[in-house]
């Protein structure tokens, strides 16, 4: 049987009898999960499409490193998601917005996990559990973006 959503509310009610959705608000026609420089503040520094503050990187930059509490933000919960839903309106005024969501237990690549964020219920992490190369981190990036779904234009 095939369901379609409208809205983020109808997707949330069903995805909870199965496990957990992860979700991210991403600004209309960008990656969900790599950055364009459209896609970062005048300060903030992007390498292949990732953010370099979202990562712990070796000096070099050429490696990222194991590390719980830091990754590509998710939020776990509709209130977390309103909220960062919100604030990229704020900052992006008259841009549209499209909700990129994943499940919680989904296949994701070896050596990446999904982290709870220790200091703020509802957002997570998607995390290194080991070192690996720049170049591995963008390919897992995008198999990771090819397997979300995605509520566009989500006001």
């Amino acid at each position: 049987m095939i369901q379609q959503f409208k809205i983020i509310n109808d997707l949330s009610e069903v995805i909870k009898e199965y496990e957990g959705m992860l979700s991210r608000p991403t600004q209309r026609l960008s990656h969900p999960t790599l950055y364009r420089k459209r896609d970062v503040g005048r300060n903030e520094k992007i390498l292949k499409g990732v953010r370099i503050k979202d990562w712990l990187f070796s000096e070099d930059r050429k490696w990222v490193l194991p590390h719980d509490q830091m990754g590509l933000s998710f939020s776990s919960t509709y209130k977390n998601l309103k909220q960062v839903h919100k604030l990229k309106s704020k900052h992006n005024p008259g841009k549209r917005f499209d909700i990129f969501w994943i499940l919680e237990k989904a296949d994701i690549p070896e050596g990446m996990e999904f982290k709870e964020d220790r200091n703020k219920k509802g957002h997570y992490f998607l995390t290194v559990n080991k070192q690996i190369h720049v170049d591995q981190l963008v390919s897992n990036l995008k198999s990771i973006a090819q397997r979300m779904s995605v509520i566009r234009d989500a006001s």
